[in-house]
Order: structure tokens, then C-alpha cells, then sequence
């Protein structure tokens, strides 16, 4: 790599940018890998959370909330205790129970799953969480975003009445996470690519042991992506201590590779928690169980698509959309009449009066990276117009405010 390579690289960093567009910190008085969002990088996140939540819901998920918090007994239960012990906190002991800060939220569905009987009719249920986990990285493996020790996961746990039903719901959760990251512009095999991730039957201090499940969960992963027709590196000892999974792999802008998303077969979990239903016969059955995350942890994915913005955000995710300049106090009044309209209509608008001049104010706009500004002088307020300039195609010349509105409003609308 060249030496402009490498400053390119460095002048992505998600890191950098978030510094200097002002998104996100951390304190060591805080406490190492827990970032703290400052107002504009708030905005982005929480525009993710809605938009995936929204798309979830639109396809059947069902969104829950439970805690962060469960008593050791249920990771125990689980496997993750010892299995992921040394990433764990520390047990917290209140009135002599031992409790855990949640690594992951698997355990916590499925005793929500079990709070009643379930018929064959219900399934696939799919419970889904925005979910706050923790896991304690060691100090020299925490990056920024891209890896830390509190992050909010995109998570649902699919309950399946078959073998079939798993597989078919693994490939809409596939469907999902190429909608997903058809939305931010990432493309399949340039942006990011799949990994089938495999057990190690030798390995059993790492994997739940049973050699005959293992082997007919991979051959059916791997027949999915073959069916797909997607391209993918099969890679050993890197699946989950239940069973294997499909990962999606990401680069960052120091060339390291990451797990950005993933979906995971598990043949283990319906066994420890009876996660029983119904069937038609009037019998009792053993569910199938399918983990996913649709876009993975919120943290990392910021990380992402920092880099691949290169903090230039689509006006849907931008933390200002729309600046309002006038051009002179006297165009003041207008300006503040434009910017309410904006408002009012949800666009998240700034209106720069302060008495300094034209080209300080478009300046900032432009260091900003804001998706669009308005300038408002004489000609504007004589037209009742405004001057509408973007920052990726340039001057828009005047139009009318309600036309204005009407043109964000679409674009906002269809993520453009």
C-alpha cells in the first residue's frame, strides 16, 4: 500500500470523523470501550434503530424489551457460563444470588418464549429486542466503535416448528440483511461478503458435543447459500459453541476484518430450555431455533458506515439535513419562517443567524457535511422562494418552500 493509500484510509477512520463531526466520545473516567453519544451521533443511531425496527415489524418479527441484567442460574442454564466466561463481567451477588451484566439475550427469550404454551400454529415466532449487552474485552483488542465493552444488538431469536422452517426462515433473515444493506449502499462481494462458520468436532472445550448434529446443521447452511447462489468461504472453529452460523464480513478502514452481521443454526438451545409446542398431532415437540442479527451491534455498524460515508451521511441518516442561511439579519424573519415549516415536518433543520458573513455560513455547512442549505437574501424573500444548494450536486437554483419540503420529504421517505 502506497503512501496515499494510506492516508486515505486514515482520513476515513471512524474514529477521526467522529471526533471532528463531533458524534461520539469516551472517558477514562467513563471506563475504556463504553462510548458515549454525543447529540448528533445520537440522531444517527437512533435513525438506524427506527429504520430497522420499522422493517422488522414489517416482516412479522414480534419487538420485546427484557433485562440487562439475569441471575447467573440462566447463563448457566444456557451454556454461556462457563463456555464465555472469561468475556463475561463479574457476577454482581445481591441478597446472596450471584447476577450478570447480559452478554448476549438468547437465555432472556427464551424463558419469555416458555412464560406459556406455544401451538404448532404460532411458529415460526420471532421475537426480536434492540438489546443493550456487555462483554468484557481485554484492553488491547478495543477499537473505537468497532469493538467495545457495552453495544446495543439488533438481535431476534426465530422459534421454528421444523428442520425446514429453520432453513427457510435462516434465508429470510438472509433476505433481511441484504435489504438492509441495499439501504446504506453496501453491495454484496464488494462491500462486505459471507463466511459459512464451522464447528471443530475435536474441539470440545469450544462446542456443545454432538458430532451428528453438527454435521447435518452445516450440510444444511451450506446447501442454503448453495441454493442462493451466493458466494461464500467456509471457515472452521469460528461458530458459535451451539452450532454453525453465517457471518457477514466487513472491512474497516484499517483493513481488519470484522463480523458484521450474523445468523445462526442452534441444536443445542431447544434441549436445555424445553423449548417445546404443540404440533397437529396433539404432541409435544422440540422446537428448532434460529439467532440473528439483522444489522448487527448499532456500534459497530456507526463504524461502518462512517468509513463508507466517510461521514457524508444520505440525507435520512444525516444529524442535520437542512441548513437555513440568511443571507443578512434583515432576512431573519424569513429564514425562521422557513425553518419552522421544516420543523414541523420533522426535518431536522439549523437556521445559522448569527450576523457573520455569506461564505462563513456555507463554509460551515460544507465542513459539516450537510446534505443541503438554503440561502435566503433579497431575491428570495421578493419571490417568496428560496435558493436551494446540495452538497453532492451542487446549486438547485430557487424553488418554492412547499416544493422544497415536498422534494426532502420523498427523499427522506424512499432513503434515497
Amino acid at each position: 500500500m502506497d503512501k496515499n493509500e494510506q492516508d486515505g484510509e486514515k482520513s476515513r477512520d471512524h474514529k477521526k470523523i467522529g471526533r471532528e463531526m463531533e458524534l461520539f466520545t469516551f472517558s477514562d473516567v467513563v471506563g475504556k470501550g463504553l462510548p458515549l453519544w454525543l447529540p448528533k451521533g445520537a440522531t444517527v443511531r437512533r435513525e438506524l434503530e427506527r429504520f430497522i425496527v420499522d422493517e422488522e415489524i414489517k416482516r412479522g418479527y414480534l419487538h420485546v424489551r427484557t433485562p440487562d441484567i439475569a441471575k447467573l442460574d440462566l447463563y448457566k442454564k444456557s451454556g454461556h457460563y462457563p463456555h464465555y466466561k472469561d468475556s463475561m463481567y463479574a457476577p454482581i451477588v445481591i441478597d446472596d444470588e450471584e447476577f450478570m451484566l447480559r452478554p448476549m439475550t438468547c437465555p432472556h427469550h427464551f424463558e419469555l418464549y416458555l412464560s406459556k404454551p406455544h401451538s404448532y400454529r404460532e411458529l415460526p415466532m420471532r421475537i426480536a429486542e434492540l438489546a443493550q449487552l456487555y462483554r468484557y474485552e481485554q484492553s488491547g483488542e478495543l477499537m473505537g466503535l468497532q469493538r467495545v465493552r457495552t453495544f446495543c444488538l439488533s438481535d431476534a431469536h426465530i422459534i421454528c416448528a421444523t428442520e425446514e422452517q429453520a432453513v427457510e426462515e435462516i434465508g429470510k433473515a438472509l433476505d433481511l440483511i441484504e435489504y438492509a444493506t441495499s439501504v446504506f449502499g453496501l453491495k454484496l462481494d464488494t462491500d462486505y461478503r459471507y463466511r459459512l462458520s464451522l464447528g471443530d468436532r475435536n474441539n470440545t472445550e469450544k462446542y456443545f458435543k454432538n458430532d451428528e448434529a453438527w454435521e447435518k446443521s452445516e450440510d444444511l447452511l451450506r446447501k442454503l447459500m448453495q441454493k442462493r447462489g451466493s458466494k461464500f468461504e467456509e471457515a472452521k472453529d469460528e461458530a458459535a459453541f451451539y452450532g454453525p452460523k453465517i457471518d457477514i464480513q466487513m472491512k474497516n478502514a484499517n483493513g481488519k476484518e470484522d463480523t458484521a452481521f450474523t445468523v445462526q443454526y442452534d441444536f443445542c438451545m431447544p434441549g436445555k430450555f424445553n423449548l417445546n409446542y404443540i404440533g397437529e398431532d396433539g404432541e409435544t415437540h422440540l422446537a428448532f431455533v434460529v439467532h440473528r442479527s439483522s444489522i448487527g451491534a448499532i456500534e459497530r455498524s456507526m463504524a461502518f458506515l462512517i468509513e463508507k460515508y466517510e461521514g457524508a451521511f444520505p440525507l435520512w441518516l444525516s444529524p442535520v439535513q437542512v441548513k437555513v442561511i440568511p443571507v443578512r439579519t434583515n432576512h431573519n424573519e424569513y429564514a425562521r419562517e422557513v425553518y419552522e415549516m421544516l420543523r414541523e415536518n420533522n426535518i431536522r433543520a439549523e437556521l445559522d443567524d448569527k450576523d457573520e458573513n455569506l461564505g462563513t455560513k456555507v463554509r460551515d455547512a460544507k465542513h459539516n457535511k450537510m446534505p443541503y442549505w438554503i440561502v435566503i437574501g433579497d431575491k428570495e424573500i421578493e419571490a417568496g422562494k428560496i435558493t436551494l444548494e446540495s452538497r453532492d450536486n451542487g446549486q438547485l437554483g430557487q424553488m418554492p418552500k412547499e416544493d422544497l419540503l415536498k422534494k426532502l420529504l420523498e427523499e427522506i421517505k424512499n432513503k434515497k
